[in-house]
């Protein structure tokens, strides 16, 4: 790690900086500025020159010091501005750089209680094939956050001044974050030319524009930061109950509105100034900051003003100012009378023009609704739906004013999902039916007759374990598709909710696995066209009040041509559960729902989330822990305590071969969904076996599972380091590599 080391930046300032700089900013004796930096009091620099060598801070944490000109805080932190009115300090803070493994820093910055503002700064990440780490100490705990980068074609796809994933990518900051580290990384055995260096750094809002030079060469090593500052250690009530350390002066009050430390002091209404030495009445009618008819109706008062009539002048009974007229000015009564009549008729004349104009709108929006319902294709799906021979499967074309009633105008109370592909709403239709109505994205139209395919196909899956799609709305600019609504929630809540995850046996969980395990089997090889769901994840698996399952959200599921085995698609899906081998090719295969699939398995056996900083180092990837401790024979140490008795070892340890096979590396080595539906049948009929031959049972599960995950190394290393790269950064972090999801 590198120390911060002095930088000296010149920052412009505020009309608002350069009019605070003219009231008492500092204590007397002190200096108040550095550099051309302005230091406001509860900030000085050593101690006054005129009031006894009185120290010219409030405490230490706002003791600065001034060094040839640059202004520094903690020794060696280069500090850009304070500022009192928003309780922000900017500070210089540096870059983080990681090169091949041979030049990196992971740069630091001790803040003590000060706190990196969630508002005013963003953590980037800059590179190919790279990511970045944010990290921060609380309470004796680190926390972290962070974001990755791709890039495809050679940079063809790579946009300057766009930070959306490709190249450059960026996240809010966390609360509380303190005592900060940053760290850039790149991804092992990349294969793309522009993979040089990874750059992480957090940098204030509006002073980084990406460019696709910066992945060739990088032009900053620091970046400014704002920092948010309070004073004391307790909040407002505590000191105002005992005001012997009260920091806030005359005319101010104490807010600790989002503070966690201490509590921040703001001038009353109607005063300025620092509210740390006393704030000052604010003299409106001199500073036209009234509201009187003029400055002559306006006589200052204590924090404010109020406005009268002269003596010759008289008002209309109010005496604020607002009504006072000159006596000459009576005149000019009769004028308004007459204009008060004209504006009559013309009020008149205007509410028979709007009638007229609100029926124009009318018929507008009904040609509206129809060139988006022709649009979204409409007339090809009615087209379909009439020459379909089968009319047992019927799909429904709702109106938009059908869909708006049932959920009160798309009502923010009744979402109950959103993801990258759209919004899910809880409605009611009016023969009393719940249904689950989600609002899409927009319809690339090139791709309309698609679309329309993927509707019809989607509404003649008949499968018990499939959520149904009951009818669409294509009168609206985003279609709108309507499906049967499970009211149990997901498979997700149930393991990971205190609330729910000890409601869950063995026995259900086992008969959920192989309910969503029919369901994609179904969708692969008996479906009319071949479909592979791309976003398999216990999140997308709905329990009802049975606890049966119902696969859902196709929203990233591509259908599969009949004569083709594999699809080239940009990368998607979630992150812990993406096929490696589909995230190095890019080539999608029903092998990719295969391993996502393994991936509930462990976790309907471990109850554990793929990935989570929460846990050790060794054990935040789950999927690599898992078979670590599979290969190590240490299966039952990884199980979620409850789930094992006498009764089904051999059923968790044959469902846990299985999962080692679903996770190898390589597709064509797992076996397909068809396969592990009729293994999970199998053990859920298989007779309960006398554990007299355990042993045997165990020396073949170790040939299994020896096959099962040695595929999942790298030759020659029996370490996870390889394979962390998979499914590394976030825990349960949604990562979309073509549109945000």
């Amino acid at each position: 790690m590198f120390a911060l080391t002095i930088v000296a930046v010149i920052v412009a300032f505020s009309p608002h900086q350069t009019l605070s700089a003219t009231l008492n900013q500092t204590l007397p004796g002190c200096n108040s500025t550095c550099g051309g930096v302005q230091v406001p009091y509860p900030f000085g620099i050593g101690n006054s020159s005129t009031h006894n060598q009185q120290p010219c801070f409030l405490d230490p944490r706002f003791n600065v010091t001034c060094n040839n000109n640059i202004l520094q805080i903690w020794d060696s932190v280069t500090v850009l501005n304070i500022s009192v009115p928003t309780h922000e300090m900017d500070v210089s803070f540096w870059v983080s750089r990681y090169c091949d493994g041979e030049n990196y820093n992971h740069p630091w910055l001790k803040t003590g209680k000060f706190s990196v503002s969630r508002k005013e700064n963003k953590f980037l990440a800059v590179g190919c094939d790279s990511y970045g780490y944010l990290d921060s100490v609380y309470d004796g705990k680190t926390y972290s956050t962070g974001c990755l980068t791709r890039c495809y074609g050679n940079g063809v796809s790579i946009e300057d001044e766009t930070c959306s994933g490709i190249g450059c990518c960026q996240v809010d900051i966390p609360p509380r974050m303190r005592d900060i580290e940053v760290k850039a990384s790149i991804f092992p055995n990349s294969t793309e030319d522009w993979r040089n260096c990874s750059y992480s750094f957090v940098v204030k809002n509006g002073f980084y524009n990406f460019s696709t030079t910066h992945l060739r060469r990088f032009p900053n090593t620091t970046f400014p930061l704002v920092l948010d500052w309070t004073v004391g250690d307790k909040n407002c009530s505590a000191f105002k109950s005992n005001r012997d350390n009260y920091a806030c002066k005359e005319n101010s009050d104490c807010d600790d509105k989002d503070s966690d430390y201490g509590y921040r002091c703001i001038c009353k209404d109607g005063y300025e100034g620092n509210p740390y030495l006393g704030c000052t009445d604010i003299l409106e009618c001199t500073s036209d900051k009234h509201n009187c008819i003029s400055k002559d109706n306006c006589r200052e008062t204590e924090g404010s003003f109020e406005c009268f009539c002269p003596e010759e002048q008289f008002g209309d009974g109010t005496n604020d100012g607002e009504g006072c007229q000159s006596k000459q000015s009576e005149r000019h009564d009769i004028f308004t009378k007459v204009a008060i009549g004209v504006g009559v008729g013309l009020v008149v004349l205007f509410m028979g023009t709007s009638s007229m104009y609100l029926m124009y709108q009318k018929r507008k929006v009904l040609k509206l609704k129809e060139k988006f319902f022709t649009q979204n294709g409409g007339m090809i799906l009615k087209q379909q739906l009439y020459g379909r021979e089968d009319s047992s499967q019927s799909t429904t074309i709702f109106s938009a004013e059908q869909l708006k009633k049932a959920t009160n105008n798309f009502d923010e109370n009744l979402i109950i999902g959103k993801g990258g592909f759209g919004t899910v709403f809880k409605g009611c239709l009016s023969n009393n039916k719940i249904v689950a109505i989600k609002k899409s994205k927009i319809v690339d139209q090139g791709q309309v007759e698609q679309f329309i395919n993927e509707v019809i196909v989607l509404s003649q899956i008949n499968h018990r374990n499939v959520v149904k799609l009951l009818g669409c709305c294509l009168e609206t600019e985003v279609p709108l598709l309507v499906y049967e609504f499970v009211n149990n929630g997901t498979l997700f809540d149930y393991l990971h909710k205190e609330s729910h995850a000890t409601k869950v046996c063995w026995k259900t969980r086992l008969r959920i696995a192989t309910e969503a395990a029919g369901a994609l089997s179904y969708l692969h090889s008996a479906a009319s066209i071949p479909i592979i769901h791309r976003d398999v994840k216990t999140a997308n698996i709905l329990l009802d009040e049975t606890y049966t399952a119902k696969v859902s959200d196709f929203g990233a599921s591509r259908f599969v041509p009949l004569d083709q085995t594999e699809l080239a698609t940009i990368v998607q899906g979630t992150f812990g559960y993406l096929d490696p081998e589909y995230m190095q090719t890019s080539h999608l295969t029903d092998k990719s729902d295969v391993y996502s699939f393994g991936v509930v398995l462990v976790e309907l056996l471990t109850g554990e989330k793929p990935f989570s900083f929460d846990r050790d180092e060794e054990k935040r990837s789950l999927t690599i822990h898992f078979l670590c401790s599979l290969k190590e024979d240490r299966l039952f140490e990884v199980l979620q305590i409850g789930i094992l008795d006498e009764d089904n070892k051999q059923e968790i340890m044959e469902v846990a071969i299985l999962a080692a096979k679903c996770l190898r590396l390589r597709g064509e080595e797992r076996p397909s969904m068809k396969e592990v539906t009729t293994e999970l049948e199998g053990i859920t009929l298989i007779k309960k076996h006398p554990w007299i031959n355990i042993d045997k049972n165990f020396e073949e599960t170790r040939y299994l599972l020896h096959d099962a995950s040695s595929s999942i190394y790298e030759p020659g290393d029996s370490s996870t380091h390889q394979y962390a790269g998979y499914d590394s950064i976030r825990d349960h972090v949604l990562v979309t590599l073509d549109d945000g999801r």
